[in-house]
């Protein structure tokens, strides 16, 4: 049994001042040594600020801010954080459920890429945000002050070419898009490196989910309720899964199974973050292990969130976060089984 732990990071600032505060923050963390080594020393710096100054161009300050706060180039920043040309990751698990009332899903993976870090982020340039910190710049899931849900489903690295990460993606959409709708837009136009589902709803009673691959980027919604694993369901996109698919299927069997209970959010939210649950894997040595369970009620503004077996959840109004109301909360901590970190 290893302890996990997590930080609460709150900053409302510029975009540089923010790239800043994070840079300061793991200078000294084994977490950019990890950082270092799965990425490329040099990327296509010029391709990335096309990219960004289409898509999201405040996030270049941020990168700025980085370099800074690590006392870097702005090209060895971008090749650290941006998510723009990382090699392949392989397995990621992922459940999600998402009604017009709420969204709730696990995040699996392994503790050797997790940031550690939940972010609470007020930009001058951006949407508010809240959500899981991927290599610093990206999202695993989060949510904006719009009320906007969004979070990412590894599918294959079938046809995987250079272009951007699904983190960065979800980071982007959170930054901009007040709407399902703005953010269908948005992942039509981002260039995927690689096949990834992506689960989104807004307090409009929005649902979808959006199976993006690098070729192709296809829409499932017009339901009342949407799960979301880790295989394509659109026959156009079928092809690009897994070989191996049994286990998202089961997944997702099952979540249209106890969907018809019509469980409210904090039920299905407990649901989720139980270990007993169908739902949450221990599974760490081979990247399939949960790592925190996020929710957001529509109605209500509301965060859930716990992370592995986790002492606490942090449940707080994210409005009133917006509006000035600071959480008091600095670190959440939980415990993996099976799993001892070398570190």
């Amino acid at each position: 049994m290893s302890e996990l732990l997590v930080n609460v990071i709150q900053i409302r600032d510029t975009s540089f001042n923010i790239g800043l505060k994070f840079g300061k923050n793991i200078q000294n963390s084994p977490l950019l040594k990890v950082f270092d080594s799965i990425t490329k020393p040099e990327i296509d710096y010029k391709n990335v600020q096309a990219i960004f100054s289409t898509l999201a161009a405040h996030l270049l300050e941020e990168l700025e801010g980085l370099a800074s706060g690590l006392e870097v180039s702005t090209k060895k920043s971008a090749s650290l954080f941006s998510g723009y040309d990382v090699p392949r990751t392989e397995a990621m698990g992922c459940s999600a459920i998402i009604t017009k009332d709420y969204y709730v899903r696990n995040y699996d993976f392994s503790p050797d890429l997790y940031d550690g870090v939940f972010s609470l982020v007020q930009s001058e340039a951006a949407f508010a945000t809240a959500g899981y910190n991927l290599q610093i710049l990206g999202r695993h899931d989060g949510i904006n002050q719009k009320g906007l849900v969004i979070g990412l489903h590894f599918v294959s690295n079938n046809g995987y070419s250079k272009g951007i990460s699904p983190w960065t993606a979800i980071r982007m959409v959170l930054d901009i898009c007040s709407s399902v709708d703005d953010a269908i837009q948005m992942l039509k136009e981002i260039p995927h490196s690689a096949c990834y589902n992506f689960s989104l709803g807004d307090p409009m009673g929005n649902i979808a989910v959006v199976e993006a691959s690098p070729d192709k980027v296809l829409v499932r919604q017009g339901q009342s309720l949407l799960s979301c694993v880790n295989h394509f369901q659109d026959e156009k996109l079928k092809n690009n899964n897994r070989l191996s698919i049994e286990g998202s299927v089961k997944r997702d069997n099952f979540i249209q199974e106890i969907s018809k209970k019509n469980l409210p959010h904090q039920k299905m939210f407990d649901h989720l973050k139980d270990i007993n649950s169908p739902l949450y894997f221990t599974d760490y040595e081979n990247l399939f292990g949960t790592m925190h369970t996020l929710s957001y009620s529509f109605e209500h503004s509301r965060i859930k969130t716990t992370i592995a077996q986790g002492d606490h959840v942090l449940d707080f109004n994210f409005q009133d976060w917006v509006d000035g109301e600071d959480l008091k909360e600095e670190r959440l901590r939980g415990k993996l089984d099976s799993y001892f970190i070398s570190n």
